[in-house]
Parts: C-alpha cells; sequence; structure tokens
C-alpha cells in the first residue's frame, strides 16, 4: 500500500512544501492538494517548489476540475512539471465543487469530465486530442507521462471512472462504501475492456493519531461535511430511497442545512454541527497508531491501493510522524 498526503495550499506555501518534505522522509510516496483558486493559493506554483526540494514524492491536485483552466493548460503545466522533475505528477480530477461554486458556478456534467479526462492525458503524453472540438498537440513534448486518477461518489460517476480513468479516488475511509464502490468502478472497467485490477484504487480521508478520541472527532467532522456536499447532489439526482446509492451514505445528511464555503475543509466549521460521531468514526482513522493499522488492513484488504492522509487539524506533525513510524512499516512490511 501506498500513502499520501493531502493538504490545503493555505499562505505561507513554504509550510506546505515543508509539511511534504516531511512526509517524504516518513515514508510517503504522494504529495496532493486542494485546488480552489479563491480558496486557496494556486497549486502549481507550490509543486514545483515541492518537486525541487524532494526526491521522489508524486505530487498532483485532489482534485481539479476541467473549468478552471482550458485543458491545454493543464496538460502542458504537468508536462512541463514532469519535463523539470521527471515524470512525478498525477492528475486528480472531478467535477469541481468548492472552486467552481465559490465562484457562482455550477460542477461540470460527467460528459464533460470524461472528455476532459480523455484530452488532458493525451496531451499531457504528447499525443494530438480534441479542444472543444479543435484538434490539438502540442509538439514539445516526448516523454512525458500522465496517470488520470478521477473522484467519485455515484453510479454514473463510478462508471465513468472506470471506463476511462486510469485511478479512482474515494474521499471516505468507511470499509462498506468502499467495498460498494470499488465493486462498481471495476465491473465498469471490465464491461469497457479494460483491467479491472489495472485501476488504481485511492482511499482519502482525515488521519488524527491521538487517544482523546472526543477531540479528534471535532478536528475532523469537518469530512463530513465535506462529503456531504457530494451526498446532497446525489440526493437530488437519485433520491433518497433509490437503491441506486446506499442509504448508510446517504442518511446522515437529513439535518443538513447548508454550506458555507468560507469554512471548507476546516477543522471548527460550523456548518458541520449535523454530522454524527458514527459518521466521522466511519469516515476517517482515528485514534492510537493500532487503530489505523487495523482499519488500513481492512482496506487493503477490499482492494485499496494507496491511503492519502487529510492533515487538516491540530496533530499534523504527530500524525505523519506516527505514520513514518509505526503505520507505514506495518502495511507496507
Amino acid at each position: 500500500m501506498d500513502f499520501g498526503l493531502v493538504l490545503q495550499t493555505d499562505p505561507p506555501a513554504s509550510a506546505v512544501v515543508e509539511l511534504m518534505r516531511r512526509a517524504e522522509r516518513n515514508g510517503f510516496g504522494y504529495g496532493w492538494t486542494f485546488d480552489s483558486a479563491v480558496l486557496w493559493q494556486e497549486p502549481f506554483v507550490i509543486y514545483s517548489q515541492i518537486l525541487a526540494r524532494t526526491e521522489r514524492l508524486i505530487v498532483g491536485p485532489m482534485v481539479t476540475n476541467p473549468s478552471t483552466r482550458t485543458w491545454e493548460v493543464t496538460a502542458s503545466t504537468f508536462a512541463t512539471l514532469n519535463e523539470m522533475y521527471g515524470n512525478r505528477t498525477v492528475c486528480g480530477i472531478g467535477r469541481g465543487d468548492s472552486a467552481l461554486r465559490v465562484a457562482g458556478r455550477k460542477p461540470n456534467t460527467l460528459a464533460r469530465l470524461g472528455e476532459a479526462i480523455d484530452a488532458i492525458r493525451e496531451l499531457a503524453e504528447g499525443r494530438e486530442a480534441v479542444v472543444d472540438g479543435s484538434p490539438m498537440h502540442i509538439p514539445w513534448i516526448e516523454d512525458s507521462r500522465l496517470p488520470v486518477w478521477m473522484a467519485a461518489y455515484g453510479p454514473k460517476a463510478l462508471a465513468l471512472a472506470g471506463q476511462k480513468a486510469d485511478g479512482f479516488i474515494l474521499q471516505l475511509a468507511d470499509p462498506f462504501l468502499t467495498e460498494w464502490m470499488v465493486k462498481a468502478v471495476r465491473t465498469a472497467a471490465a464491461e469497457a475492456g479494460r483491467d479491472p485490477d489495472a485501476v488504481t484504487i485511492c482511499v482519502a480521508a482525515p488521519a488524527y493519531v491521538g487517544d482523546d478520541l472526543a477531540h479528534a472527532r471535532e478536528q475532523c467532522r469537518w469530512f463530513g461535511g465535506m462529503v456531504g456536499n457530494h451526498v446532497a447532489d446525489l440526493v437530488s439526482r437519485y433520491g433518497d430511497h433509490s437503491g441506486a446509492v446506499p442509504e448508510s451514505l446517504t442518511a446522515y445528511i437529513k439535518e443538513r442545512q447548508g454550506y458555507d464555503y468560507a469554512h471548507h475543509g476546516r477543522s471548527g466549521n460550523p456548518d458541520t454541527a449535523f454530522v454524527p460521531d458514527e459518521i466521522v468514526d466511519r469516515f476517517c482513522l482515528l485514534g492510537p497508531a493500532e487503530a489505523h493499522i487495523e482499519k488500513l488492513e481492512r482496506l487493503r484488504a477490499l482492494g485499496v491501493d494507496q491511503f492519502a492522509v487529510y492533515a487538516m487539524h491540530d496533530a499534523k506533525e504527530r500524525t505523519l510522524d506516527a505514520y513514518g513510524e509505526r503505520v507505514i512499516p506495518a502495511l507496507t512490511g
């Protein structure tokens, strides 16, 4: 199992770079960041500094979207980083939540997302692609490689991930839901004529190492609110009891009143009071290192290839060090 670190690009950018360096020293192989231009600093600028100051860390957004940058700009940016630092990038992508909604726009359709996945990968690897109806090729790209991993929750999005993406990003760590969603992705991949085992499975969720479970829950309750944005979209599309989405995912948002992106992804978010302890425990990894190891072993048995640690809480360094000392060695041998 691989491990990643997920951060927001809050200023100063130097602090993000230093945490990524600490993660690499502790055995993490991936460095991810949020990508929302209004809420945080521009991640691709910071990736260049992370790559320059690490040796093997692979970096990318969790997640970008097809709208805030044109597809050729996204592809060219990844290819430039690859040329400078040796194919150490990955493109996480989704329909767009905070990046678009905070700017007053709607998330992309799945059809447009599917087109973007193909075009960005083709362009970034030096091949021709169609962008908004026009054939396009970036001539200076030679040896760039760009895996494109898609974030998804609902049935149609999971199917698209299986049909087109190199990897699937699931932003919650509940074993039951993980099993259900991984099966959906791999089934779609097989039906599309792809090798289902070739789709990398990445679970991303807050991890908080410490003995005070009540405090850890309060530090990570924001995550249930963030996931709730996507769940609300699913409920509006499929209904509460359609059977298309497990009720164990949708039931908890009944008391949800709204969401202010000013607090997005932050501990103490006042819009997450509706999130019960049960959801925090199911979606996150909390408690001593042994509890993290036990849950990660269950996820690995379900086919999870990477666990990405959301570290938006007050124990970033302690958690990274505990993973380096205890958790990662237990899961990698």
